[in-house]
């Protein structure tokens, strides 16, 4: 009798598997200065924490995620039942992915904007993030534990329940939410990139939020762009050549905070 592993214990750990595979991934073509939003010596120089400490907190946040999915997981029970290969289960399926990531972006969304205007919040709790000025993929769960306990995992777990997808489900949605989030701060606008061209919120859009005339716009994460533009913290931009090489991302008019 072979050894089984759960679709719960995949659903816990695939993505965490996927985050450093994903990140280390875009840690080695980071080398190519032409598609980079900011030169490698501004990585260096307006960062405010090191890569090490970076690694750190990733790790710990990871850690919370896992102990609150086991959790999850033993909770909710599973009954196996995953219906496959029928037009109508690959509806469902469609169905319950679009509905998770209405919901993760709803909740990430005004929860994000939150700690940006409630002053004590932002300095104590989401400033952590914001060490990063300039993003690279494998800071893109670098948050202050309270935050990533708030955004990331509740809001991960509201959409596995609101969706009533199946752990086997959840493997797949949230493997692939770590990567569209992971991407979304890669700091690189690569050729062919599908995420580009399939999402408005992107590198780029991403970008301008960690930069300081876009603090307090841009809010959405990971997916859609809709909250923005429905409550007018969308704040548009140009991708131009960046002296040096690469692009930058530059807003196309002024913007007044909130």
């Amino acid at each position: 009798m072979g050894f089984e592993i759960s679709d719960e214990f995949v659903g816990t750990f695939a993505p965490i598997l996927v985050y450093w595979i994903y990140s280390g991934i875009y840690v080695l073509l980071g080398s190519f200065e032409n598609y980079r939003l900011h030169s490698k010596k501004d990585e260096d120089e307006k960062n405010l924490v090191s890569k090490a400490t970076v690694v750190k907190g990733v790790l710990l946040q990871q850690t919370i995620q896992a102990i609150v999915a086991i959790l999850l997981f033993t909770v909710t029970g599973n009954d196996g039942s995953d219906a496959t290969g029928s037009t109508l289960s690959l509806l469902g399926l469609a169905r319950q992915f679009v509905t998770a990531m209405l919901v993760l972006d709803t909740w990430q969304y005004f929860m994000h904007r939150y700690m940006h205007h409630n002053k004590f919040l932002y300095k104590h709790i989401h400033s952590q993030h914001h060490r990063l000025v300039v993003p690279y993929a494998f800071g893109a769960l670098y948050n202050h534990p309270f935050e990533g306990l708030l955004l990331d995992t509740i809001g991960g777990a509201l959409s596995f329940l609101l969706s009533g997808m199946s752990p086997r489900a959840s493997i797949f949605f949230f493997s692939f939410a770590t990567i569209k989030t992971v991407d979304d701060h890669c700091g690189l606008w690569l050729p062919g990139n599908l995420f580009h061209v399939f999402f408005k919120n992107n590198t780029a859009y991403h970008d301008v939020h960690h930069q300081l005339y876009g603090n307090k716009h841009n809010f959405s994460q990971p997916f859609f762009v809709m909250w923005d533009r429905i409550l007018g913290t969308y704040m548009p931009y140009s991708l131009e050549k960046r002296a040096g090489g690469g692009f930058e991302a530059r807003p196309t008019k002024d913007c007044k905070d909130d």
